[in-house]
């Protein structure tokens, strides 16, 4: 999950950070028999939702690679379902492909050919929270993530990503499971923009901020 895109006059602003407790390496093993409703423990949890994402690659056919993906299960996130945690790559863009080849990361960590490592981390208080048609959502919603970064060295929620998620039958923001302090939206569409936790910059500057929908300001309500 990714918060959506807001412009400013200095461009698109994203929030893609992530918390989580890692707790298995980067392999995929061979699907296995696990069932849904068997899903008693962190490993059952990333089994089932590795082999679930297997499947929709293979089904589904998303041009995603799982050699170079981490992935682990978050007890503290409140936030988020989940998430792909990634290296930063400048000057990456949506719709423009990186050459693995030749990318270095904003630390200077060259490529070696392949994408570098991003980490898939499951929320566990959301797969508690939610049903399986929810959670089977969440899980092609970061397919869609994953999918963009390994293609374009970065992800958001803009037009090319409604349409993928709109492809997999996958929600464009996830569903929350805990209540935000503020939700802000589109004051000419009234779609959802972001859902913030605290008190923070987007929510006392909010008029400085428009919309990537319509352009527009964003007004700030207070649910409850």
């Amino acid at each position: 999950m990714d918060s959506s895109p807001l412009r400013t006059s200095g461009g698109t602003v994203t929030d893609e950070s992530a918390v989580g407790e890692s707790t298995t390496g980067d392999a995929v093993p061979a699907e296995s028999t696990a069932e849904y409703d068997d899903i008693d423990t962190q490993d059952d949890l990333l089994t089932w939702s590795r082999d679930y994402c297997k499947r929709v690659r293979r089904e589904r056919f998303v041009d995603v690679r799982f050699d170079t993906v981490e992935w682990e299960v978050s007890t503290r996130a409140k936030r988020r379902a989940a998430a792909v945690k990634r290296p930063k790559i400048p000057a990456a863009e949506i719709g423009t492909e990186t050459d693995w080849d030749a990318v270095e990361t904003a630390g200077g960590r060259e490529a070696d050919g392949r994408p570098f490592t991003a980490t898939i981390s499951l929320t566990w208080g959301a797969f508690e929270a939610f049903d399986r048609d929810e959670w089977e959502s969440v899980l092609r919603h970061e397919l869609v993530h994953l999918e963009q970064y390994q293609r374009f060295g970065t992800t958001d929620h803009g037009s090319a990503f409604k349409s993928r998620a709109d492809d997999l039958d996958a929600d464009v923001h996830c569903p929350v499971f805990t209540d935000p302090k503020y939700v802000l939206r589109c004051r000419d569409c009234g779609a959802l923009v972001a859902r913030r936790y605290r008190d923070c910059k987007l929510v006392s500057e909010a008029d400085s901020y428009r919309s990537s929908c319509c352009g527009a300001a964003l007004s700030v309500e207070q649910p409850g």
